[in-house]
């Protein structure tokens, strides 16, 4: 063969090689990413979650006790079961759990006595595959499917072999097949459920069972031969062959029994083997991941960008069920009845509005038009709009996000629900305080309503709380406008300008006021908490996300403005612990993360380093957006800089690793940053591609010199939605100086109120 045949042949495998590894995107995710967290410091406060895109159930190891919101903590070197798990974050209790925990040579069900050490040297974690090998040589196989998991036991030759069933903490259920290898039940944990509530669930082996029976987790009591048990904290365990290799498929759903192992038969039914579930897994992930192609970076950076991806693709999860004849239909945790169409839990508005529910806007607009269907069938089963769902309506932290989804699903051409119905349910909200938590309904709505602001301190986080009313009321307005309906528009057009009321001209900061107009004395704007929520002033100064131009203007213009956004990252890291009383870990995340009063780990000022585009400096959101991704993100267990919150932290790294933030939901914009990537293809689900290059990127890269958008100059500091979804090119040209005479005018701005 003539050598440069021989080079030619080369040359091609090389170049299939290459296009492989680029599609087997799964390769990059590291599920371990941010499990080093405890609750002084939070580096993500996540689990290795074994699941698939928007699961109704995940599947991860648990190091930590039953009830213990740290289910897994990376610095820990025991495992105690495999659960089922739903949870939203450390902070929060799970639901609908139980777990299974293979055991060798004497039963033992206590789960402080039955936790086995291991090494992360033997542990797998990706999305579609988890594995660990115990010091014992037990080996535990994990793969998922939408509502249940397929996982694999591999017990030492010679070596008595059970498997324990935890029914977790509250009641639970479980009767034993013998005959049929098989184990049924229910758990009734979690909260905010109705009573009755069940999680229905069924285990299938493949090996048989050579002794079984039931246990309580509350004594540690076993019954030998007992087929069932209900009441508190009731499992079970069953026996094996010495030495065996057993499968097990399992399914849950709140629907029935009957539904559960018709999930479990339509899931994985076909799947003979571990690894038919792992590759379909895979698939699955691969296809999802794939809708967002990197390249031209680092590995690094692309198992960070594949991490981050991941877990921005968890939340909200599926709800909703498949009958008989493979229609959606769901158990509402409102009202505790079964109802048709689609339903999706476990979000915090407050943390996700920002960035998860926008990038779904992108990336997943199928599905988000039947989020917004949902929305509005949890608002009619449960009388509020959802503000804190887990699985039901918790009402936590604060403002009335919601009306953000809806407003921005409109305006991105997402028009699967009733405006009027919409707006009639937010005036609803905004009119009222509702029964649970602070976000149901609003918290001093009447003061808010008579004097424009929420008085503090008559009311906790009174300020941040005013400042997201005006920015909720904005939503409103907006989507009224878009819908001509003139009513609401004329009702919401004064108080989305609220945010005035609590800016106070002579420290130029955001401040409490009391209801006689008073501001709060002793004013320290690095004094967290009072009328603030997790966070300080300097941290809530840049809250108003609808008027970025009329904040400039109560600051005295855009010199003054630029000046203060600078003083963020110029400022000493000092934290005042104010109504705190000590430390959070919030505080001491902004403290570790060194860039003065810049505190990403929360949310309230995640899209700060974006607002130099409104100001004549776009150069400076480059520098910072580049510099915040290089300095508080990677793909390992410590790569968060705070709490994740349901996809939120992970979705603020996609999109700006794209380039592009969505500083105001509703309105349509995505602001300029600077992208990660020489190459990046958003695979639209409308069959269209749009492409952003930046050849000449790189770490000193970083700045855009000249863009060109489908071969035009393009000088703006932001995209329209519509202009991604049309497909197309976007061009950049970095530089390492800045550009300083680019997106400098009025025309270049991304949306503001005020002119």
């Amino acid at each position: 063969m003539k050598p440069k045949l021989i080079l030619s042949i080369l040359l091609c495998l090389a170049a299939k090689g290459s296009f492989a590894q680029q599609k087997d995107w799964v390769s990059y995710v590291n599920t371990l990413q941010g499990t080093n967290s405890k609750h002084e410091l939070t580096r993500g406060n996540t689990y290795p979650t074994t699941a698939l895109p928007f699961g109704m159930h995940t599947w991860t190891p648990q190091t930590g006790r039953n009830g213990d919101g740290w289910k897994y903590q990376y610095f820990k070197d025991k495992i105690r079961g495999f659960q089922q798990a739903h949870q939203c974050s450390s902070w929060t209790r799970d639901y609908a759990v139980f777990s299974l925990m293979p055991v060798i040579d004497d039963l033992v069900v206590d789960e402080n006595k039955r936790e086995t050490r291991f090494s992360h040297n033997d542990e797998i974690a990706k999305p579609n595959y988890y594995k660990v090998t115990f010091e014992n040589e037990i080996t535990t196989e994990i793969s998922p499917s939408e509502r249940g998991a397929h996982l694999r036991f591999s017990y030492p030759k010679g070596r008595r072999s059970f498997l324990v069933l935890d029914g977790y903490t509250r009641l639970s259920g479980v009767k034993i097949f013998p005959k049929e290898n098989k184990i049924t039940g229910w758990v009734n944990n979690g909260e905010g459920f109705r009573n009755g509530w069940r999680s229905y669930f069924v285990v299938q082996f493949d090996q048989p069972i050579k002794s079984f029976g039931t246990w309580e987790n509350k004594k540690n009591t076993v019954l030998i031969d007992s087929v069932s048990a209900e009441g508190l904290g009731k499992g079970a365990f069953v026996q094996f062959a010495d030495g065996v290799k057993v499968q097990a498929k399992t399914a849950s759903s709140y629907i029935s029994l009957q539904q559960a192992e018709l999930n479990l038969i339509r899931e994985l039914g076909a799947d003979k083997t571990l690894e038919q579930t792992k590759a379909n897994a895979a698939a699955v992930w691969n296809k999802s991941l794939g809708k967002v192609e990197v390249e031209g970076g680092t590995k690094a950076d692309m198992e960070t960008f594949y991490s981050c991806f991941f877990r921005a693709s968890l939340f909200s999860r599926k709800f909703y069920e498949l009958n008989e004849s493979g229609q959606p239909y769901y158990f509402s945790p409102y009202d505790g009845k079964v109802h048709e169409g689609y339903m999706f839990t476990d979000t915090g508005f407050w943390d996700t509005f920002r960035a998860q529910f926008p990038l779904n806007t992108l990336i997943q607009p199928e599905m988000h038009g039947r989020y917004m269907q949902a929305l509005l069938a949890a608002q009619e089963q449960c009388g509020w709009l959802p503000s804190w769902s887990f699985p039901s309506e918790a009402g936590s932290m604060i403002g009335n996000h919601a009306i953000s989804l809806l407003a921005d699903a409109w305006a991105k051409g997402i028009r699967t629900f009733n405006p009027q119905k919409a707006l009639d349910a937010y005036y609803h909200e905004a009119m009222n305080k509702g029964p649970w938590g602070p976000a149901n309904g609003r918290d001093g709505v009447k003061e808010y309503n008579q004097l424009g602001y929420v008085p503090y301190p008559k009311y906790r986080e009174a300020t941040a709380k005013t400042l997201e009313y005006a920015y909720d009321d904005y939503c409103a307005y907006h989507l009224a406008q878009m819908t001509g309906n003139k009513h609401y528009m004329e009702v919401f057009e004064k108080p989305m300008y609220n945010y005035k009321n609590v800016y106070d001209a002579g420290t130029r900061f955001m401040r409490g006021k009391d209801a006689l107009g008073n501001w709060t004395p002793k004013f320290d704007p690095t004094e967290w908490g009072g009328p603030f929520t997790e966070g300080n002033a300097w941290h809530w100064q840049w809250s108003v996300f609808h008027d970025t131009k009329g904040l400039i203007n109560l600051m005295g213009g855009e010199k003054n403005f630029n000046a203060k956004l600078d003083s963020v990252f110029s400022e000493p890291n000092k934290v005042n612990v104010g109504s705190y009383g000590g430390m959070i870990h919030e505080m001491t995340e902004m403290v570790m993360a060194n860039m003065g009063q810049y505190a990403h780990g929360n949310q309230p000022i995640q899209h700060m380093v974006y607002l130099y585009n409104y100001a004549k400096e776009p150069w400076k959101s480059q520098f910072h957006a580049r510099e915040v991704m290089k300095k508080l993100y990677d793909a390992s267990e410590n790569g968060y800089p705070g709490d994740e919150d349901q996809g939120q932290t992970s979705s603020w790294y996609v999109l700006s690793a794209l380039g592009f933030y969505s500083v105001t939901p509703g309105t349509g914009e995505y602001v300029f940053g600077s992208p990660v990537f020489r190459k990046t293809t958003i695979n639209l689900e409308n069959g269209k591609k749009f492409v952003i290059e930046a050849p000449a990127n790189d770490a000193s890269h970083v700045y855009i010199k000249s863009a060109t958008l489908n071969g035009k100059p393009y000088s703006k500091n932001f995209l329209n939605h519509t202009d991604l979804l049309n497909g197309g090119v976007l061009k950049l040209q970095m530089d390492v100086k800045p550009s300083l005479k680019r997106g400098i005018l009025d025309e270049d701005k991304p949306f503001s109120l005020s002119l």
